[in-house]
């Protein structure tokens, strides 16, 4: 019998996740269907248990529904909890709802293996305090960094973030204003792109041979990636692999097995 899985969003109509499980799929010969569904926005936990009863398996959350998804499962991974937020779900062999979150892995598989960059013992500058920050700051510091500094238009919130995170390694905070020096690895967290707006991140922070990553993505390169280029990065990314990868991090804990990202890559590139 196929097994229905779907990703719940509001808006959800552009999301590329349906194309992306539907390759990794066929990839490895899996019996599963997988759509998108539209949830209003005070809707979520009535969806998530309608879906379930019509023998729904597991569900990729977006905006903004995230955090109710957090708050929605019965059990969560020990990355989701920090976090605060999750984008998997599924049910386990009690029918409890489990939580997990794969941004995070998702974004630094994509800068490590996609990419081949390094992370351990750089300096990385992560802009932005919200929820798509605080998702990927576990994986980003398990990775070794030398330094890894959040800034702010807010910096108590930065701050919040950094003590949250503080255990697991050299993490810092401040606002905009107080971004001193120059970076190994800029990663922009906020949406400001989404508006052709830029965050006030100085061009003295990037060198010629920094990387700079988006993570957002679009069909053009974004704001960030084009301010990036035009200071002399070596290297501008936006955040397009992240979303495949974090989609495979999903389909492999649903399905056991780790699809080939590379090619559903260079299938959505084209």
């Amino acid at each position: 019998m196929t097994d229905r899985y779907a990703v719940m969003g509001n808006p959800i109509g552009h999301s590329k996740s349906p194309a992306i499980h539907a390759a990794f799929a066929q990839q490895t010969g899996q019996d599963i269907s997988y759509h998108a569904i539209l949830v209003e926005r005070d809707g979520f936990a009535d969806a998530v248990t309608e879906f379930r009863a019509h023998d729904g398996q597991g569900l990729n959350i977006t905006v903004p529904f995230k955090q109710e998804a957090y708050e929605l499962a019965d059990r969560l991974t020990p990355r989701a909890q920090r976090a605060g937020a999750v984008n998997t779900l599924y049910w386990n062999g009690e029918n409890l709802l489990c939580g997990d979150t794969t941004d995070g892995v998702g974004m630094v598989r994509d800068l490590t293996l996609n990419h081949g960059i390094q992370l351990r013992d750089k300096r990385i500058l992560v802009v932005g305090a919200g929820g798509a920050v605080r998702g990927v700051l576990e994986p980003l510091l398990e990775a070794g960094p030398r330094e890894l500094l959040i800034a702010n238009r807010t910096e108590a919130k930065a701050e919040q973030l950094a003590t949250l995170f503080a255990e697991l390694g050299a993490i810092s905070a401040c606002g905009f204003d107080a971004i001193e020096g120059s970076f190994d690895v800029i990663i922009n967290g906020t949406a400001a792109g989404l508006s052709g707006e830029l965050p006030p991140v100085p061009g003295t922070a990037i060198r010629k041979d920094t990387v700079c990553y988006d993570m957002m993505y679009g069909n053009q390169p974004t704001t960030f990636v084009h301010w990036c280029t035009e200071q002399g990065a070596q290297t501008a990314l936006d955040g397009l692999g992240m979303l495949v990868e974090q989609a495979a991090e999903s389909f492999f804990i649903w399905r056991g097995i780790r699809p080939d990202t590379a090619p559903v890559i260079q299938q959505l590139r084209g």
